[in-house]
C-alpha cells in the first residue's frame, strides 16, 4: 500500500478510515510504528484524553495522508540519509534547521521535557507540508502566509476573532496562520522570537516551530513519556486520527531524514474538491504583531466524530499551562582573545571562542554558532573549510575548529554569529606571519678546507628550527661576510657561483625543507688562503657562522697543538 501525500481532508468517517487502515497497513509492513519514548517498543497510538482548552490550531484542519510504507531506513536505525534518499524523508534545509534549533534552544532551557525536532518536523508536515515544500527565505519566513480555513462555525471551531485581523487578516473571525497553524489566541501567549529579528511571526518558521515546542512541553511534560507526548499532540489538535497521523510522520523521520534546498520538498495536492487551504496565497502578509490585547475566545465546536454527530462542548476544568518561556538569545560575545596570529603554513595555537547569552544575562548551551573566515586569505578550518557550525557547550561557549595558516601573509577575519539569528556578528582578526626559524646550527662539525682555486668537498648541511621543532620553508640568507665585527659581504676568498658561474658572495634565495633542513651549494675557493667566515641569517632571529679555511697543499689542515703551560716554580717552604 502507498499512502498518497498532499491530500487535505476533511476529518470524518471517511478520512478516520483512510488513516486507520493505513496504521494498519504500516504496522504489518515493514513502515516503522510508533515508538515508546522510554522503552522503545513498537505501539500504535493511544486513546489518551486530550487536556483542557482551546488547542493550537483551533481544531483546524490538516493533512491526513500517512507516511509511504517503504521506510526511509532500516527498522530501528535513525541516521540521517544522503540527499539521494526517500523524496517524502526530504525536509527543505530552513525548515529542518529551524526545528532542530528549537529542539537545542529547549534542550538548554527545559531539559526534562525531551523535545525532539521529528516531533517538530511530523507535526509541521502534518500542518503546513514542511511549509509548503520549503517555500521560505532565507530568515525563515513564509513568501506567502500560509491560513487555515474561517472558523465560523460552518464545518470547522467557531471562534470569533482576537487579533482585529492583525495576523489572519480577519477581522470577523479567527484562522490558523503559518507554518505550525497557530490560532492567533494562542500566538498571542506562546509566541516566540527565535530567529532574533525583533518579531514574533507566526508566518516564520524559526519563530513557530520553537512556540511549538514550548508548547508541546508546558504543564512540565516529559515527552519521553508516552502519555505525555500523547497528551501534547492532542493539545495540539483535539482528535485521536491526528493524534495517529503525527505518530506515524514522527517514527517515520526518526527512521532516517536529510536535507533537500528550500522549494523543493514533496508539495501538498490542492486540486482536488477537498483541498486546503484556498486562496491564501493572495491575502496581505499579516503585521508582526497583534494590536491590543487580544480578547475572550469563545469555545470552539468541536469537529464531527467518526459515526456522525458532534461532540456538545466541554468547559475546562483546569486553565491552559501559562508557563512564561525563558528568554530569547540576546548576544553573541567575544570570549577569547581579538587577535589570532599564526606562521605561514602553521596551525592558529588560539581559537575564536565566543560565549551566548539570553535577555537575562544567562549563558544559552547547544546553540549553534557558525563561524566564516573572510577576507583574502588562504587560512582554512579543517578539511580545507571556510565556514563551519559548532554548538556552545554548558557554559554557553564554543571555540572554532584549529586553523590553519596558507601561505599567503597577512590579515583575514573569523566571523561568529548565531544560527537563524540576526543578532550582531562578533569578529576576530587573524594575522598570518612570514615563515621563522628561531635557530640554526650545522648537522656536522666535520672542519671547512680547500686549496686556493679548488672547491670545497665538504657539504655544508643546516638545520633550522622554531621553538624546538623544524622550520620548513623558512627563507635564509648565506653571506660571505668580512669579519665576525663587520657582516658585510667579502670581496675575496670562498665565494658560491651564480647561473652564470659568476662568483658571489651573498645568496638570498634559499629556503629549508620540510625537514628544516638546507643544502648550501658547492663553495669556491680562490687563490687567496686563510681562515674566512660564512655567515647564515633565518626570518626569526636564527643565526650561525661557520669558519672556511682555505690551506696551500703542504699546509697542514689541523689547526696548531696549542704547547703545554710551563709550569710555575714551587712554591719555598715555610721557614
Amino acid at each position: 500500500m502507498a499512502a498518497q501525500f498532499g491530500r487535505r481532508l476533511r476529518r470524518g468517517a471517511t478520512t478516520t478510515a483512510v488513516a486507520a487502515a493505513a496504521v494498519a497497513a504500516l504496522s504489518a509492513s515493514q513502515a516503522p510504528g510508533i515508538t515508546h519514548a522510554t522503552t522503545g517498543d513498537s505501539q500504535g497510538a493511544s486513546d489518551a484524553t486530550p487536556p483542557p482548552g482551546t488547542p493550537v490550531t483551533g481544531n483546524s484542519p490538516y493533512y491526513t495522508d500517512l507516511p509511504p510504507l517503504n521506510t526511509p531506513d532500516k527498522p530501528g536505525t535513525s541516521v540521517d540519509l544522503p540527499a539521494t534518499g526517500t523524496a517524502e524523508a526530504g525536509i527543505p534545509a530552513t525548515v529542518l534547521a529551524a526545528y532542530k534549533q528549537a529542539e537545542q534552544t529547549i534542550a538548554a532551557s527545559d531539559p526534562g521535557c525531551h523535545v525532539p525536532w521529528q516531533l517538530l518536523a511530523a507535526i509541521g508536515k502534518v500542518e503546513s507540508g514542511q511549509a509548503r515544500g520549503g517555500k521560505v527565505d532565507a530568515d525563515g519566513t513564509t513568501f506567502s502566509p500560509i491560513l487555515g480555513p474561517v472558523l465560523n462555525g460552518v464545518g470547522f471551531a467557531n471562534i470569533s476573532d482576537t487579533d482585529n485581523g492583525a495576523f489572519d487578516g480577519d477581522s470577523t473571525h479567527d484562522r490558523a496562520v503559518g507554518p505550525m497553524q497557530f490560532i492567533p489566541s494562542t500566538w498571542a501567549t506562546w509566541g516566540q522570537d527565535a530567529n532574533g529579528d525583533g518579531r514574533k511571526d507566526p508566518n516564520n518558521i524559526y519563530d513557530a516551530a520553537l512556540a511549538a515546542g514550548r508548547y508541546l512541553c508546558a504543564g512540565d511534560r516529559d515527552l519521553g513519556v508516552k502519555a505525555h507526548l500523547d497528551r501534547a499532540i492532542l493539545g495540539y489538535n483535539h482528535s485521536q486520527e491526528y493524534l495517529r497521523t503525527v505518530l506515524s510522520w514522527f517514527d517515520y523521520y526518526k527512521r532516517g531524514t536529510h536535507e533537500v534546498p528550500d522549494g523543493t520538498g514533496v508539495l501538498p495536492d490542492t486540486s482536488g474538491p477537498d483541498s486546503f487551504p484556498a486562496g491564501a496565497e493572495t491575502l496581505p502578509s499579516p503585521s508582526p504583531t497583534p494590536p491590543g490585547t487580544p480578547g475572550t475566545t469563545p469555545k470552539p465546536t468541536p469537529p464531527a466524530k467518526p459515526g456522525g454527530g458532534t461532540k456538545p462542548p466541554t468547559t475546562p476544568t483546569t486553565p491552559p499551562p501559562t508557563t512564561t518561556p525563558p528568554s530569547p538569545i540576546a548576544r553573541i560575545e567575544r570570549a577569547g582573545a581579538a587577535e589570532l596570529t599564526a606562521m605561514a603554513g602553521r596551525d592558529f595555537a588560539e581559537k575564536a571562542t565566543v560565549r551566548v547569552k539570553n535577555a537575562a544575562g544567562r549563558t544559552v548551551a547547544k546553540q549553534p554558532v557558525r563561524f566564516e573566515i573572510v577576507g583574502d586569505t588562504d587560512a582554512r578550518f579543517a578539511g580545507g573549510k571556510t565556514s563551519t557550525v559548532a554548538a556552545t557547550g554548558a557554559d554557553g561557549t564554543v571555540a572554532a575548529p584549529v586553523i590553519k595558516a596558507g601561505e599567503k601573509t597577512g590579515t583575514f577575519t573569523v566571523r561568529a554569529s548565531v544560527v537563524g539569528r540576526t543578532l550582531p556578528a562578533v569578529s576576530f582578526t587573524g594575522t598570518v606571519v612570514p615563515r621563522a626559524a628561531d635557530a640554526i646550527r650545522r648537522t656536522s662539525h666535520e672542519v671547512l678546507t680547500a686549496a686556493p682555486g679548488a672547491e670545497f668537498a665538504q657539504t655544508v648541511e643546516l638545520k633550522a628550527t622554531y621553538q624546538g621543532s623544524a622550520a620548513e620553508g623558512v627563507p635564509v640568507t648565506a653571506t660571505l661576510i668580512k669579519s665576525a665585527e663587520d657582516p658585510a659581504a667579502n670581496d675575496k676568498g670562498p665565494y658560491f657561483k651564480d647561473a652564470e658561474d659568476k662568483p658571489v658572495r651573498t645568496l638570498t634565495d634559499l629556503k629549508t625543507r620540510a625537514d628544516g633542513l638546507l643544502t648550501l651549494p658547492k663553495i669556491f675557493a680562490d687563490d687567496v688562503t686563510g681562515t674566512f667566515l660564512l655567515r647564515l641569517t633565518t626570518a626569526g632571529g636564527g643565526t650561525v657562522t661557520i669558519e672556511l679555511k682555505v690551506v696551500a697543499p703542504d699546509t697542514p689542515t689541523t689547526p696548531p697543538t696549542t704547547p703545554p703551560a710551563t709550569p710555575s716554580a714551587p712554591a719555598s717552604p715555610a721557614a
